[in-house]
Order: C-alpha cells, then structure tokens, then sequence
C-alpha cells in the first residue's frame, strides 16, 4: 500500500499512521493512536527502570572502643552486604581524644578488612575525614 493510501485510511478513522521499523524495505507503518503509544512505551519503560538493580552503597559504623561480639556482628552484616553485590562503607568515629590515636584507627579498618571471608577490592582507600577516617570497599 503506498503511504498516501495509508495516510487517508489513517485520517478517516481520526489515527496517526506511525512508522514501527524504518530499516525494512519497504518501511513498516502501523495506523494506531500515537498518544496512546507513547504512553504505552513510556509504561514499560519506567516498569523496567524499576526492575534494575540500584547499586547502593551500604554503611558501617567502627568504634575504637566496639567489643569483639560487635565486630564479629558488623562483619557478619558487612559480608551479607558484598554478597548482595552491594558495596560497603566503613567509617570509624573518633571522639575526643581517640583523634590522637589516629595510626591505631587505621589499623582497627585494616584488621577489620582482613577478617573478612569474602574477598573484596578496595574502591577508595582509608581516608581522613572531620569526624574520624572511612573506606569503601566492594566484592571483587
């Protein structure tokens, strides 16, 4: 059918005539309503932006003074975070005078990283910051 043809048929029923494949030889058109086909796409567009994973970034919290049940907690909820995909946080909050002690801060997050089951990389490395230091850390 020639696109002129197409066009009045289109018209006489109050339709848009809309290319689907412009590659094909000749081009594929459908006489459908456009708005109703935006809509249509723009529906499954964001159920599919639903659909995807957001890769968050998960936090925890060290103390220089947390117990070795608290660690052993955190690391538990730290490997259940990488094996989700997700990537970790690692803070630890210095307070008063633990500022002084910042080499055995350092030290308490690297022991921390080592005890960890999973194997990870190291995405930003052990950084100051104004309350204490922090890393971010993903599963490799």
């Amino acid at each position: 059918m020639s696109a002129q043809e197409a066009l009045e048929i289109a018209k006489s029923r109050g339709l848009d005539l809309v290319e689907v494949y412009p590659k094909a030889v000749p081009p594929v058109c459908k006489i459908t309503d456009h708005g109703k086909l935006q809509y249509q796409r723009t529906k499954q567009y964001r159920q599919n932006q639903s659909k995807q994973k957001k890769g968050g970034t998960k936090g925890v919290r060290l103390g220089m003074r947390t117990d070795v049940h608290d660690l052993t907690f955190k690391k538990n909820q730290t490997e259940k975070f990488l094996k989700k995909g997700n990537k970790v946080k690692i803070e630890m909050r210095l307070r008063g005078r633990e500022k002084a002690h910042q080499d055995m801060a350092r030290e308490v997050i690297k022991k921390f990283i080592e005890e960890l089951e999973i194997p990870t990389k190291t995405e930003e490395e052990i950084k100051r910051s104004p309350q204490g230091f922090h890393t971010i850390i993903a599963p490799e």
